[in-house]
C-alpha cells in the first residue's frame, strides 16, 4: 500500500546525516531537531503554535484536555473513521456523538451535524478523511451559532488547502480552535516510528497543550496542570524535517497517480472515484473507490490474489463496534456510512507508483470488475 523503502532511498543521505546527528549530540528527547522541525512546521501550515507530542491520538487527547472538555460533556464526530478519533473521548469519559458522512467526500454530513446539537454538547471534531477537508465553513459558522469547540482530526490531509467563500485561504488543520495530526509512517508526511502534534493559534490554549504534553510541566518537577508523557522524540523530528520541505512534491505525485487511477476507472459504471470538493484540495492519503456491483469482497480477495496490495478503510463503522456501541444510536441514522462498508475499497497510494504498475492495477480491477 505504501512504498516506504524507495521514499527512504531518495532521501537517504540526509535523513542518515540528520540521524546521526541527533546519536552524536545524544539529545534524544526535546532536543534541536524537534524546536526546528516545530519551526519549520508553523511556518508551513501559518499558524503560530506546532505542540509536537508522540502520536495523532494523543493528539487528540491532548487537546480535548486542554480545551477543559468535562465528563459527560457531548462530542461530535463522523461514524465512518478510524477508532482513534472516538477513542480518546471515551477515555476522557466525554459523550461521543457520532453522525453519518457524505456519500462523495465520506466526510461529516452538515445536515446530520446539527441535528446531532443538544445542549450538552461542547465540541464538534470533524475528520479530514483520506485526504480532503471536511466542509469546514459550514462547521465553523454551526460551532459559533451554539459556542462549541472545533477540533481538527487532520491525521490524513496534511497538506491539504480550504479555500472559504471569500477566498481565503487556510490549511487543514489550522482553522479551529486546534487540529491535531499523525506522523504515522504512512501518512503523507510520516516518521519512522510514532509522532504527532497539535496546531492552534491561541496563545493560551498553545501554553497549556505545551505543558500538558510534558507531565504539566513548565518548569522541571512543578506540575501546574495534569499533564502525560507524550513528546515527539529527537530521531522522528529529525526525519520529518528532512522531509516537510518534499510534503507538497509528495502530495503532488499522489495526486498524479489519482489522476491515472480516475481516468483509468472513468467508463467502468459499476465503480465510483473519489470526489474532489469544490472547497479543498485532496492530497490523497487513501485513494478509495465505491464498487457499486457488490463484488468488493472478491475484488479485494482477487486483487490479492494478484499480489496488489488494497485494503478496506472502514469494515465496521464506529457505531457497531463492540467498545462503542450505545442505545442512543438507531441504524437509520447511519444509511451512508452502513452502505459504504460494503462498498469501499483502497488502492495502493504513495509517492513512488509508477504508470506500469499504475496501469496493472487499474487494468486488473477493470477486467473484473466489469
Amino acid at each position: 500500500m505504501v512504498d516506504l523503502q524507495s521514499q527512504y532511498q531518495n532521501i537517504k543521505d540526509v535523513v542518515d546525516t540528520s540521524i546521526q546527528e541527533v546519536l552524536n549530540s545524544s539529545a534524544y528527547i526535546n532536543g534541536p531537531y524537534v524546536k526546528e522541525f516545530q519551526a519549520d512546521l508553523e511556518k508551513y501550515l501559518g499558524i503560530k503554535h506546532v505542540i509536537p507530542c508522540a502520536n495523532g491520538t494523543d493528539a487528540l487527547q491532548i487537546a480535548m484536555m486542554g480545551l477543559g472538555l468535562e465528563q459527560g460533556d457531548e462530542v461530535i464526530t463522523a461514524d465512518f473513521t478510524f477508532a482513534a478519533t472516538v477513542e480518546v473521548i471515551g477515555l476522557l469519559k466525554l459523550t461521543p456523538v457520532l453522525v453519518d458522512v457524505e456519500p462523495d467526500t465520506f466526510n461529516m454530513d452538515i445536515e446530520a451535524l446539527k441535528k446531532a446539537i443538544t445542549p450538552k454538547t461542547k465540541a464538534i471534531v470533524p475528520v479530514h478523511l483520506f485526504g480532503q477537508c471536511a466542509n469546514m465553513e459550514a462547521i465553523l459558522a454551526i460551532a459559533k451559532e451554539h459556542n462549541l469547540f472545533v477540533i481538527e482530526d487532520n491525521a490524513q490531509a496534511i497538506g491539504a488547502d480550504y479555500t472559504f467563500s471569500n477566498g481565503t485561504k487556510k490549511k487543514a488543520g489550522t482553522m479551529g480552535n486546534v487540529g491535531t495530526t499523525s506522523f504515522f509512517p504512512s501518512k503523507n508526511l510520516g516518521c519512522y516510528g510514532d509522532g504527532g502534534a497539535i496546531f492552534t493559534n491561541d496563545d493560551e490554549l498553545a501554553h497549556t497543550l505545551r505543558g500538558m504534553v510534558n507531565h504539566g510541566m513548565y518548569k522541571r518537577y512543578y506540575h501546574d496542570v495534569v499533564g502525560v508523557n507524550s513528546r515527539l522524540d529527537s530521531v522522528q523530528a529529525a526525519v520529518l524535517k528532512a522531509k516537510l520541505p518534499l510534503l507538497d512534491t509528495y502530495c503532488d505525485a499522489r495526486r498524479k497517480a489519482a489522476m491515472h487511477y480516475t481516468e483509468a476507472f472513468s467508463t467502468n459504471s459499476n465503480i465510483i472515484t473519489p470526489a474532489i470538493s469544490v472547497f479543498s484540495t485532496h492530497v490523497f492519503h487513501q485513494y478509495t473507490l465505491r464498487i457499486t456491483n457488490g463484488k468488493r469482497d472478491e475484488l479485494h480477495q482477487h486483487l490479492l490474489d494478484n499480489n496488489i496490495p488494497n485494503a478496506i478503510y472502514y469494515p465496521v463503522p464506529l457505531h457497531a463496534q463492540k467498545a462503542y456501541q450505545d442505545e442512543r444510536y438507531n441504524e437509520s441514522d447511519f444509511t451512508i456510512t452502513n452502505q459504504l462498508i460494503d462498498e469501499v475499497i483502497s488502492l495502493p497510494m504513495h509517492t513512488e507508483l509508477d504508470e506500469e504498475q499504475l496501469s496493472f492495477i487499474a487494468k486488473t480491477i477493470n477486467d473484473f470488475i466489469g
